[in-house]
């Protein structure tokens, strides 16, 4: 049999942004978009342009490689033509290679919130669908309240879906806005709506108001649906939406989805998508989900008794999939295979070169282990894991060691007699036997060490003079005054673009901070080094 092809249209950066207590900065989504990349997902709706700063400034420029990037809005509103509705025209006029935009597709909420007819609803409809083709986008439209629409006016409903395919959009999405519609239904109505519109048009947007999400997004692929939505780990408004690390796995590796549908990735992807979840939940400066299909880190876990004596003796007996085909490890084993298949996977992504037969790769994996259970979080930070990682297999120098730093916050009046809070670093580094003392002011102590450090490295100065600080996270792994913190530091190059994440632990937050300072100008002089040699 034929597989059709499965688009995956990922949502994280819009409808995800609608999650109680997430608020996305422009570097933030620029850093979700290349974990998007690297999962491999078609389509990234990167917000709606013109709605926020925020926004506007996302889709000032194409932020993809390879996903299709999409910008949100929403359809022209009745008594005015596409030209002169100034939502429509900030989509279009964005740097976006498609648009989807939402439309009511419930005739009570055309009376309710449009205030208008159904009829100039649907012409609303085809004259922004036509628009975006104009421009030259590839055009979506999201039928919002869609299963709820169908069963209050099941006629209405599939004429709004009928006239956005006709005037020629390549997707109409149904939305379970509400998230209220159970599988059997969501089978049932796309059965219907396949009637007017094709399957290889028609997408499923989920949400998990019943905790039906991902079951909806399978029971609308099985129906005929060819697109399907959904948030990395289920983030988005209310209960969250249908979570694409959950989804993509499930199409990869079960049947019948395995068998009908193919996508642009493939098993062999999987090996990355524990890290990717992780990494998405340490940019948002939260815990990860240690119950998370597939990802979680007790997805693959098994207390001492029955179950644990079963899996010791052959995994299969208490595990639906091997954990290393998704990234993720077993908890029981007294064997590190699974740890170590982990680690080249992820040496190979960095491009460190590695034997699994060479014994340093299993002391650096004790040594990374040993450094997880201090609080170190290397899925985020992989910057500060290929250095860790270079240092222990190859010889990369630490390039300047640090004799000591120190820092100070003063709260003053300034000349104005405005009180100020100033912070003051001073920085003692040795760089080949010569020793290098800076000190800086800044707006906070963080700000004031890393520009001291960066103030003179000899010889390195010139290859960190595009080093930029983009953003810091702090997190407290436990209780207490002597709380542990873990620091996530996120720097790029100004002039290559590139972006890198360096982590630090301590009980004392300035010396996390510190380390992962360090590690990031460590790594910016490696990479600029390697750029020369190569």
């Amino acid at each position: 049999m034929t597989k059709e092809r499965l688009y995956l249209f990922d949502t994280t950066l819009r409808d995800g942004a609608q999650t109680s207590g997430i608020d996305f900065s422009v570097d933030e989504k620029i850093a979700i978009t290349d974990l998007l990349e690297r999962l491999g997902v078609d389509y990234i709706e990167g917000g709606y342009p013109g709605a926020n700063p925020t926004d506007t400034q996302f889709f000032s420029e194409k932020r993809t490689k390879k996903a299709t990037f999409t910008a949100f809005g929403m359809t022209k509103r009745a008594g005015r033509s596409v030209s002169n509705d100034p939502g429509v025209q900030m989509v279009l006029q964005s740097a976006a290679d498609a648009t989807c935009y939402v439309a009511k597709s419930w005739d009570y909420h055309v009376d309710v919130a449009l205030k208008c007819t159904n009829e100039e609803n649907l012409e609303s409809i085809a004259d922004t669908v036509k628009a975006s083709v104009a421009a030259g986008k590839e055009a979506m439209i999201d039928c919002e309240h869609f299963f709820d629409g169908y069963k209050a006016n099941p006629d209405y409903a599939l004429a709004c879906a009928q006239t956005a395919f006709e005037a020629g959009a390549r997707w109409v999405v149904l939305c379970d806005t509400n998230g209220g519609t159970l599988p059997h239904e969501v089978t049932q109505i796309v059965n219907a709506v396949m009637q007017v519109v094709p399957g290889s048009n028609l997408g499923i947007h989920a949400h998990d108001d019943t905790g039906h999400a991902v079951a909806n997004t399978l029971a609308a692929v099985v129906a005929g649906v060819r697109q399907m939505q959904g948030t990395l780990n289920g983030i988005g408004e209310r209960c969250g939406n249908a979570n694409m690390i959950t989804l993509i796995p499930n199409m990869l590796l079960k049947k019948p989805y395995r068998d009908l549908v193919e996508l642009g990735i493939v098993v062999e992807d999987l090996t990355e998508l524990t890290a990717i979840s992780r990494s998405f939940d340490e940019i948002l400066n939260r815990s990860s989900n240690v119950h998370a299909p597939y990802v979680g880190a007790n997805a693959f876990a098994t207390k001492a008794g029955i179950h644990a004596s079963a899996i010791l003796k052959n995994p299969d007996t208490y595990e639906h999939i091997p954990p290393e085909m998704v990234g993720n490890q077993r908890r029981v084993l007294v064997s590190d295979q699974a740890g170590k298949s982990n680690l080249l996977n992820e040496l190979k992504r960095l491009g460190v070169e590695a034997d699994k037969a060479d014994p340093r790769l299993d002391r650096l994996l004790t040594e990374v282990k040993e450094l997880e259970a201090q609080g170190f979080a290397y899925e985020a930070a992989d910057a500060s894991f290929e250095l860790l990682a270079r240092r222990r297999l190859h010889s990369v120098p630490d390039y300047f060691d640090v004799l000591s730093f120190r820092t100070g916050v003063e709260r003053r009046y300034n000349a104005l007699g405005e009180r100020v809070t100033v912070s003051e670093a001073v920085v003692k580094v040795e760089v080949d036997g010569e020793t290098f003392m800076s000190v800086a002011e800044g707006n906070g102590p963080v700000n004031a060490l890393d520009l001291s450090l960066r103030k003179d490295l000899g010889k390195y100065q010139s290859l960190i003079a595009d080093l930029e600080l983009i953003d810091y996270k702090v997190r407290i792994l436990n209780g207490g005054t002597s709380a542990i913190t873990r620091v996530l530091i996120e720097s790029q190059n100004k002039k290559t673009g590139k972006r890198w994440f360096t982590v630090g632990v301590s009980e004392n937050i300035v010396d996390a901070s510190f380390q992962a300072l360090v590690d990031s100008v460590r790594y910016c002089i490696f990479k600029a080094n390697e750029l020369e040699t190569a």
